[in-house]
């Protein structure tokens, strides 16, 4: 089930591994080990537990360490005015132990593939815009609905297929520089329709001969064309700036 673990029969035994509420679901009720797991949430790790015949035999703890380069990144975003949310699926703990070192205020933990959509579109009904980056089969309907799905190179193919930029690192940084490169992109392509308007503006006049009841001449075809591949060179050369 997604979001929630996954259930099965091994050697004519059910067995399901997943959160707590979804060994509840499947009839679990005892010997959950609420101690064990607060130790490992509390050091940021992930962690499933394992239901048999009823009864929790077990847990498994994930240890996903935070990369170095993501508290760069996110100090970076949050300096420039970005709101930042982590949405997991995780335990409210451990999203808490890996979103507080970083700086990440608003944690939305216990997020199913649904409610990381509806996260998305309650955001945009605000009227913001919104990037989501993801790496997992759960992120893909957020990439999907986001104005900006970012999907890690190292990640699922469903989540890179429904992400509209994909990182060749699995670094955050990645998300700093495309934003950046995105935003020159944009002002680039202003500043090219400027150029291009305010040089027609003054050249097609010349060149339908507004001189000629001014005692100038008209000017030669070969002269005209020169100035059009001008204009054109000019647009190219103000875009190459963006290398």
């Amino acid at each position: 089930e997604p979001g929630k673990g996954v259930s099965g029969i091994v050697d004519g035994l059910a067995v399901c591994v997943g959160n707590a509420a979804f060994l509840h679901h499947q009839g679990v009720h005892a010997d959950l080990p609420a101690d064990g797991a607060s130790h490992h949430r509390a050091r940021g790790h992930g962690v499933v537990l394992i239901g048999a015949a009823g009864r929790c035999v077990g847990l498994i703890a994930f240890a996903d360490p935070v990369r170095p380069s993501a508290a760069a990144a996110v100090h970076t975003l949050l300096a420039g005015g970005t709101r930042l949310i982590l949405a997991t699926g995780d335990h409210e703990n451990t999203a808490q132990a890996v979103a507080y070192p970083l700086g990440i205020t608003e944690v939305q933990a216990g997020a199913l593939p649904a409610e990381k959509f509806a996260l998305i579109q309650r955001l945009r009904n605000e009227g913001r815009t919104v990037a989501f980056c993801g790496d997992g089969i759960n992120d893909a309907p957020a990439l999907a609905a986001a104005d900006v799905g970012v999907a890690m190179g190292t990640g699922t193919d469903v989540a890179i297929s429904s992400a509209g930029v994909t990182l060749v690192k699995p670094d955050l940084r990645g998300v700093v520089t495309a934003r950046g490169l995105s935003r020159a992109t944009v002002r680039t392509i202003r500043q090219n329709l400027f150029l291009a308007f305010v040089y027609n503006l003054a050249a097609v006049p010349v060149a339908a001969g507004v001189l000629v009841p001014l005692g100038g001449g008209l000017i030669s075809p070969i002269w005209a064309a020169a100035a059009m591949s001008l204009s054109s060179v000019s647009v190219i050369a103000n875009s190459l700036r963006l290398r």
